[in-house]
């Protein structure tokens, strides 16, 4: 069971800042763009001719930094568990936009994926589960960021570096690295096969 109810914390949020960063619980546009680079530094250069499915993409604003920043995959996938934001994702980026909960189903096979805030809103077991499905769903690589730390919180979810290296251990990820120090309590993580 999730700890908030996703539906009503993401539709609050849109009712009361509309398609902005602050709509999808963002504390500002800045915070999303840095915490959006951080993901980008450990992706190719050229994406062109790699696929990239962006895991709870909300309104596909992944999707725009990449076109904004000249680095757009040959084929994007944006996902996510929620109506509105599947609804909003497709008319806006016009790009393949799959509504699926990956706590639950598998998503496609692609090269990367790249999680930017879902899991902050999961349980520690879901968290789990939604990990293991995108890096089972890469090729190559799957990048998330998350909070990090051990605090105990009754809407966000907070991971540490051991729980993060024990799950990377059950899944047998041949490569693990961590980004640290672009924002207070926040870890950019890179699962390589």
């Amino acid at each position: 069971m999730p700890k908030i109810d996703s539906e009503k914390f993401y539709t609050s949020a849109i009712e009361m800042h509309g398609t902005t960063a602050k709509g999808v619980n963002w504390a500002s546009r800045a915070n999303q763009e840095l915490r959006f680079s951080q993901l980008l530094s450990l992706l190719p250069k050229d994406l062109s001719n790699h696929s990239l499915g962006d895991a709870g993409c909300g309104f596909g604003d992944l999707f725009f930094y990449l076109k904004k920043h000249k680095r757009q995959p040959a084929r994007y996938v944006g996902i996510d568990s929620l109506v509105d934001m599947y609804s909003i994702a497709s008319n806006a980026t016009a790009e393949e936009i799959l509504l699926l909960d990956i706590t639950q189903e598998q998503p496609p096979t692609l090269d990367y994926y790249i999680c930017s805030g879902a899991l902050n809103v999961l349980t520690p077991f879901e968290t789990q589960l939604f990990i293991q499905n995108c890096y089972n769903a890469s090729r190559v690589a799957f990048i998330f960021n998350i909070l990090e730390g051990k605090e105990e919180s009754e809407t966000y979810n907070y991971m540490t570096q051991e729980d993060i290296e024990m799950i990377a251990t059950r899944l047998k990820v041949k490569e693990l690295s961590f980004v640290r120090g672009y924002m207070e309590n926040d870890i950019t993580v890179i699962f390589k096969r």
